[in-house]
């Protein structure tokens, strides 16, 4: 893991020379806004690690002031770097039949572009980040479903991410993700978390409202490992819900019956061995004749703190 973190921050450098070095030249900047443009590269570079150590820190206000600037800096950073290659294969494509001062002049407007369109898009994520999570509805035609299972509703809830940033205010209530929608099952399927139980317990503690006919269950996402998988498998077990770790439900309606299983993230296994992802070992033991088999990745309904994590 050490030798993981060396060589992600080692990118992380990388990459930022790499865009410091294609755009700040050519934009028009006097010298004192070239050594702006440069101490806010460097800002980024050291400031994007802070959104994940942020999490380990002892002070909570500091840990929040960290996981702000660090989480800022990769998104506007992530719109930089995608439109310099952008930018790069462009000017490339054009360099061999422009005229050299034509060639010059789209090298100015272009990385001033850039820095533009690099900054509009980080404001406009921003803005979607923090709104209400959205309900999308969405109708899921099975062939040979049995009667009673018809109109059959899951409530998905993925990837809310509450933590330094989001606090208990923006997470799903009951009004909006609970009762209002008639669900027969509720699937949080993961990154419900950025932080410790200790820091977020009570910011998670209303999806204890979250009440559905057939039970509540919940699937480990990779950042429930980042802050502490076993811990909130306990805490989520506390507020109702059935983590489902390579396992399976049996829910029947009548003579028909659905079986629900879940599985960890696909690296939980590097955090924690025993959690490896197995969709054959979640299914093992479930009846051949059950009406509708597999993992909750195709859901009558979902709410999603990031518009929906498609699983």
């Amino acid at each position: 893991m050490r030798r993981q973190i060396v060589i992600a921050f080692g990118l992380i450098i990388l990459l930022h020379v790499y865009v410091g070095f294609r755009i700040i030249p050519s934009l028009p900047l006097n010298s004192t806004g070239a050594v702006a443009a440069i101490a806010i590269v460097v800002l980024s570079c050291v400031s994007m690690p802070l959104g994940f150590f942020a999490r380990f820190a002892k002070r909570r206000a500091l840990a929040d002031a960290g996981a702000w600037l660090g989480f800022t800096s990769m998104g506007l950073f992530s719109s930089l770097l995608v439109l310099t290659l952008l930018r790069d294969v462009a000017l490339l494509a054009t360099f061999w039949w422009l005229a050299p001062s034509t060639a010059a002049s789209l090298t100015r407007i272009s990385a001033l572009t850039v820095v533009v369109l690099a900054t509009v898009a980080t404001l406009i994520g921003f803005v979607n980040a923090r709104r209400r999570p959205q309900i999308v509805r969405v109708d899921i035609p099975i062939a040979n479903l049995p009667t009673a299972l018809e109109g059959f509703v899951i409530v998905q809830i993925s990837d809310v991410h509450v933590g330094p940033t989001i606090k208990q205010a923006y997470g799903c209530d009951d009004r909006r993700c609970g009762h209002a929608l008639k669900p027969d099952v509720i699937a949080v399927t993961g990154d419900l978390v950025d932080g410790t139980v200790a820091d977020l317990r009570a910011h998670v503690a209303p999806l204890a409202l979250l009440k559905a006919q057939d039970g509540t269950y919940f699937v480990t996402g990779n950042h429930e490992y980042y802050s502490g998988a076993r811990a909130w498998a306990h805490e989520v077990g506390r507020l109702g819900m059935r983590v489902l770790t390579n396992e399976h439900a049996l829910i029947h309606r009548g003579n028909a019956a659905l079986v629900l299983a879940g599985v960890p993230d696909w690296s939980a296994h590097h955090f924690e061995p025993g959690d490896r992802s197995d969709p054959v070992a979640a299914l093992a033991g479930s009846p051949s004749n059950a009406s509708v088999q597999g993992a909750p990745r195709t859901p009558a309904a979902q709410c999603a703190g990031c518009g929906g994590c498609g699983i």
